[in-house]
């Protein structure tokens, strides 16, 4: 991986004609000062469509899905963080990517360049995949096919199965494709591929190991093809390479220039630093973290400014700060246990915000600035380093060594054939964490730490799985919908006392798709609390979780 340094043209995004899978249009809009389809070079293209796909997993991953699986709280406009309090979510934005990667795709065609094709089937397998984890059904054969007009503007809804289906035939169509030696290969502008550098092995890697991610997905639904296909990864590792070591990551830096290029809390462009005050670590991730001695903990988290110390020998209303540390009477701290019905944090380095705790999170551990998303010198923030435009370990990650090792690991744990023992990849998982957060001299000892050692349990993998998702948290949702690990439990101040399974489809679909977007809700399946919405809930169940009994 490495840092955007290219010079890449945002109005690109703009060439490919605007037409969503979900608008009324009767006639088709023409950008004129657009950049002409004809003439658009596939090295321009790629470069759009890693991009959007990147900025918009970290928009998921460090947004609201972090919330969710808790490795942040926000305690300001914190609802659809920390509350899921979740309404219609369109997914035009996703589509928009879509129709950039089939046009890269058609012009490589055109040109017969088949490294851009292989590329180009990867980033829409991404993109389609990310659409059935997140909606479920969706447009998929009939997709992308707005500019032809009629129909074509309302398309079917494909099941969740049959995309999974189909974005694992892409996948395997793409390693074919991406086989032959780097030599054979054209025109390939290794600036504007921003995952690789026009490694050709490496995004084969890539093709790869995002199909043993979706094998993974329908492992628990159906077990049969996910075995049949994950072996056919795992017992041919040179028909078919996966990202085992952090330099194959798949994602990419930061430019820094402007807000729009830039990590989205930096405060390089905010002078109010509101993005990044209002997160705060989350009690659940932040906690894990101190009871194993975590070292990320110092890369992730800000330790406390100012420590709370409950003095009973106090009067009433004492609240002092004294070298360094605020201490209050037992009457201050038994008032705010009874207004909050939650004791005050004394630890001394880190504290971090409960899940969904109460409607008013600012004011938590007696913070002294009720305002929303105040500095709190009391909760632990994110780390400083998410002040900035950019840096080396600012990255948007779109699938990691960990995750492909972590995948292994409960792979093995089934019995199935992955080369080598979960032991192994469950070590080469944390590993690779590690690697990826420059913490490397660590490794040895926490790996040989309490707690961290491995004791052979699904729930250890998922567990260092879920820690090693930080920043990328989407994938970390889709693993717990389908395994229920971490253990994970919805705060009091919640839409619903259980954490969502999906996203609602969004009212563009409602509106002017309704046949096949009712159609497709009628097929979701309703759960204990599903009401009071209609099917289409957060907390209805998607194909591949139906009858699994999972994540609940």
């Amino acid at each position: 991986m490495y840092t955007i340094k290219n010079k890449i043209s945002f109005a690109l995004v703009l060439f490919v004609v605007f037409v969503t899978s979900c608008q009324n249009l009767e006639e088709i809009n023409i950008n004129y000062n657009g950049v002409d389809p004809a003439k658009a070079d596939p090295n321009l293209l790629i470069s759009t469509v890693i991009t959007s796909s990147g900025l918009t997993a970290v928009g998921l991953g460090f947004g609201d899905l972090a919330g969710v699986m808790q490795h942040t709280q926000k305690d300001g406009w914190s609802g659809g963080h920390n509350s899921y309090d979740w309404t219609s979510q369109d997914w035009g934005g996703n589509y928009g990517i879509l129709r950039n990667a089939e046009e890269l795709l058609n012009k490589s065609k055109q040109k017969d360049l088949k490294f851009h094709q292989g590329a180009a089937m990867i980033l829409k397998a991404y993109n389609f995949g990310m659409i059935a984890d997140l909606w479920g059904d969706a447009p998929y054969s009939k997709a992308l096919l707005g500019e032809l007009g009629g129909e074509n503007l309302k398309p079917v809804f494909d099941s969740q199965q049959a995309i999974y289906t189909g974005i694992l035939a892409l996948l395997d169509t793409a390693n074919t494709l991406l086989s032959k030696n780097q030599s054979e290969y054209s025109n390939i502008n290794t600036t504007q591929d921003l995952l690789y550098h026009g490694d050709v092995a490496k995004w084969r890697k890539f093709a790869n190991s995002l199909a043993l991610r979706y094998y993974l997905r329908i492992s628990t639904k159906d077990p049969a093809t996910a075995k049949a296909g994950i072996e056919k990864i795992t017992t041919h590792p040179d028909q078919y390479p996966l990202i085992l070591d952090v330099a194959d990551d798949a994602g990419f830096g930061y430019i820094g220039n402007s807000n729009g290029d830039s990590w989205p809390s930096t405060t390089a462009f905010d002078i109010s630093e509101t993005e990044w005050r209002r997160l705060k670590m989350c009690s659940t991730l932040l906690e894990k973290l101190q009871a194993l001695s975590d070292p990320r903990i110092a890369v992730w988290a800000n330790k406390i400014q100012i420590p709370l110390v409950i003095d009973p020998t106090k009067p009433d209303n004492y609240d002092e700060i004294v070298d360094g540390k605020r201490i209050v009477s037992q009457h201050i701290a038994d008032v705010y246990t009874s207004n909050y019905n939650v004791p005050l944090n004394l630890d001394p380095e880190y504290v971090g915000l409960p899940p969904a705790w109460s409607l008013i999170p600012y004011a938590y551990n007696l913070c002294p600035n009720l305002v929303q998303a105040p500095i709190n010198p009391h909760v632990s923030h994110i780390n400083s380093l998410y002040k900035k435009a950019s840096d080396p370990l600012l990255k948007a990650r779109i699938l990691s060594a960990a995750e492909i090792q972590f995948d292994l690991a409960e792979i093995a744990l089934k019995g199935w054939s992955t080369g080598g023992t979960a032991e192994d990849h469950y070590n080469a998982g944390v590993k690779a964490s590690m690697d990826a957060w420059n913490l490397s001299s660590s490794y040895t000892a926490y790996i040989t730490s309490p707690g961290v050692v491995f004791a052979g349990t699904l729930d250890q993998i998922m567990e260092q799985k879920w820690i090693a998702s930080w920043s990328a948290a989407s994938e970390a949702w889709f693993d717990w919908r389908r395994t229920g690990l971490p253990v994970l439990h919805a705060g009091v101040s919640v839409k619903r006392p259980a954490l969502p399974l999906r996203f609602y489809y969004g009212q563009n679909e409602l509106l002017f798709n309704p046949d096949n977007a009712k159609a497709a809700i009628n097929l979701l399946e309703t759960t204990q609390y599903t009401a009071p919405d209609d099917k289409n809930s957060a907390w209805s169940k998607t194909w591949v979780l139906q009858g699994t009994g999972k994540p609940w």
